[in-house]
């Protein structure tokens, strides 16, 4: 083989490496069984497809297509199945991409990449999985370090153990190919310097399509740690309640367990079914029904503690949107500020209102009050930062679960009363679209 074919191949096979690890980090179920904490028989046999389907014509195309050398990765495949996922499915990978090679009178490649497998998984066994993901073959090439981080606290350098490994397994297959020709496939070179750079080609190559999914792997844990720390987030949000309203109701109770009894003890269990709602694990959505129950228990206690006369609830629910699904808790703080900034400093109350309706393949939810308003807003809406810790509440949550598709105004007419509306996608409980 000439030098310049010898370069070219070298080079095309870092391209096709790339290329494979680029398109089968495109697939979500490849990354799923890739980065899986545990794989059983099926999501493994899966898992050996996606790099065996590919790579086993690439070996194909080697031995019938003349000077297209490139194709054949199967060294380098057998390093990663090892590697990444053991030394039985290293084997197993190893005896279907020896297959075209058998066929092509290579009778030596079936035990060379069995071999090759078992010894890929045993230093996959050797090496800790995070050393595997960080692994290049640039390696610190400066010896005084070496040295002196090893005498300080004497340890294996797994990183330099792979690279040595995957280039004395390259010699050797290099060295049994030279000794039983057209009997197992190798890059041969004439001169030393280009030896040496075939005896290195598979662990740049191993390390270029590490670098690939570890970079992936990475960029999935990331997202992980932003889901987990918005459903903290979100959790924390939905769990607020106003330790004045507990403290009012208890009160209010109180008061009624020597007059009237049978109301207390509808008051506590109100009280209860609004705790057990807030303290327990609860999906980030419900379905309006089941919001609007909630709030019920709210506004039954409310009315008992401010009275009938002062305190009147209407309701315009669209029977089309009670199945669509909304942020659990999230009613409640806005008619809790309609009471407490609307209608409480109101002598005579005042009423609240809560309405839905579907707009096209969205829903529309107001609470609107007819208290005292919000003053120095008249007939205004409200900045995004709005006023008081609900609106705030609810707003934080809007944006974290829709961005900019939900919509939350505040329109405001001081001695008039408040409007608060909320418009988001209109997502159906699973088995009623």
């Amino acid at each position: 083989m000439t030098t310049t074919l010898l370069l070219i191949t070298l080079l095309v096979k870092l391209g096709v490496a790339a290329a494979v690890a680029s398109a089968l980090a495109r697939s979500r179920t490849f990354q799923r069984l890739l980065f899986a904490e545990r794989r059983g028989p099926p999501q493994t046999i899966a898992l050996l497809a996606f790099f065996l389907v590919p790579l086993t014509l690439g070996v194909w195309v080697r031995t019938t297509v003349p000077n297209f050398l490139a194709a054949d990765i199967s060294f380098e495949t057998v390093m990663l199945l090892g590697l990444l996922i053991g030394p039985g499915s290293a084997i197993l990978g190893g005896t279907v991409l020896s297959l075209p090679a058998l066929v092509h009178h290579e009778y030596l490649a079936l035990p060379f990449y069995a071999t090759l497998g078992l010894a890929a998984g045993v230093l996959g066994w050797v090496v800790e999985r995070e050393e595997i993901w960080e692994f290049t073959p640039f390696v610190d090439l400066s010896l005084y370090r070496w040295i002196r981080r090893n005498l300080r606290k004497p340890r294996i350098d797994r990183q330099f153990l792979m690279l040595f490994l995957i280039v004395v397994l390259e010699i050797a297959r290099e060295w049994i190919s030279s000794a039983y020709p057209n009997r197992l496939f190798a890059l041969h070179a004439a001169s030393w310097g280009l030896r040496i750079l075939v005896w290195l080609s598979p662990a740049v190559t191993v390390g270029v399509a590490l670098k690939v999914w570890n970079a992936l792997r990475l960029e999935l844990k990331l997202e992980e740690q932003r889901r987990l720390l918005l459903e903290a987030r979100l959790d924390a949000l939905q769990r607020q309640i106003n330790p004045h309203f507990l403290f009012n109701t208890l009160n209010s109770i109180a008061s009624l367990v020597r007059t009237k009894p049978e109301l207390a003890r509808e008051m506590t269990v109100k009280l209860a079914n609004i705790l057990r709602a807030l303290l327990r694990d609860h999906d980030s959505h419900v379905p309006l029904s089941q919001e609007l129950k909630f709030t019920d228990d709210y506004l039954d206690i409310e009315v008992v503690r401010f009275g009938p006369e002062k305190l009147r609830v209407e309701k315009d629910i669209d029977p089309q949107t009670m199945e669509v699904l909304v942020p659990s808790i999230l009613l409640q703080p806005l008619i809790e500020n309609s009471i407490k900034h609307g209608l409480e400093p109101r002598i005579h109350g005042g009423t609240v209102t809560v309405r839905s309706r579907m707009q096209g393949n969205r829903v529309l939810i107001e609470v609107a009050d007819d208290g005292v308003g919000i003053q120095g807003r008249q007939g205004s809406k409200l900045p995004r930062t709005g006023n008081g810790v609900g609106m705030n509440n609810v707003r934080e949550r809007l944006d974290v679960l829709y961005g900019r598709d939900a919509r939350f105004t505040v329109v405001s007419n001081p001695g008039r009363g408040t409007l608060v509306s909320i418009e988001i996608p209109a997502k159906l409980l699973r088995g009623q679209e």
